[in-house]
């Protein structure tokens, strides 16, 4: 399978640098891997009247056509990232706004929306300071869940396999991040 991992943290020491390297050491046995680190890539997330007007007239900047590209090459997209207030690193939803763009990811036709991005499937793992309970109590769950999994997702058409929440993350020490790993490998079906 090709399995594209788009990465948005920007410290190499995180743990979620360590959860996007354990993953993609084990996918690669069996599989083709690519990962789009987005703070390596330098990648500008501000959606410009250039990207827009482009983006009308079927126009891509050619940066943007490349991760477009991957997008379309991958089978299983997995986004790896930190929740940082209740959402999304703004580099993340900047590339969200400038790749998942209208006639790419999703589009109207007679007024019905369309997602384009379909037979693919996506997971989503992120770390979290609060414990999932807190998140569930304050409806912040819920809300992630319409935003991001439906909300863009589902929206662009594609397949929500999976989204892993790794609570306490701020806590976690050597036994629970060998512990989360191995989840992740379970989940994706490599043990």
């Amino acid at each position: 399978m090709k399995h594209l991992i788009i990465y948005a943290h920007p410290s190499q020491q995180s743990l979620n640098h360590s959860i996007k390297q354990s993953l993609v050491n084990e996918l690669s046995v069996n599989h083709e891997v690519k990962v789009r680190d987005l703070y390596q890539l330098e990648f500008n997330p501000v959606l410009s009247e250039q990207d827009l007007q482009g983006q009308r007239n079927g126009q891509v900047d050619p940066l943007i056509q490349t991760e477009q590209q991957w997008i379309t090459w991958a089978e299983c997209i997995t986004f790896i990232y930190p929740t940082w207030w209740a959402g999304m690193p703004a580099i993340l939803k900047g590339y969200i706004d400038r790749v998942f763009s209208y006639g790419f990811a999703y589009r109207y036709v007679q007024g019905e929306q369309q997602g384009l991005l379909t037979n693919k499937q996506v997971v989503i793992i992120n770390t979290q300071g609060k414990s999932m309970a807190e998140y569930e109590e304050s409806g912040m769950a819920q809300a992630i869940s319409m935003t991001i999994d439906r909300g863009i997702m589902e929206y662009c058409g594609l397949t929500l396999s999976d989204h892993i929440y790794l609570d306490r993350a701020d806590r976690a020490d050597a036994e629970q991040l060998a512990h989360w790993n191995l989840e992740i490998s379970e989940r994706f079906g490599l043990k």
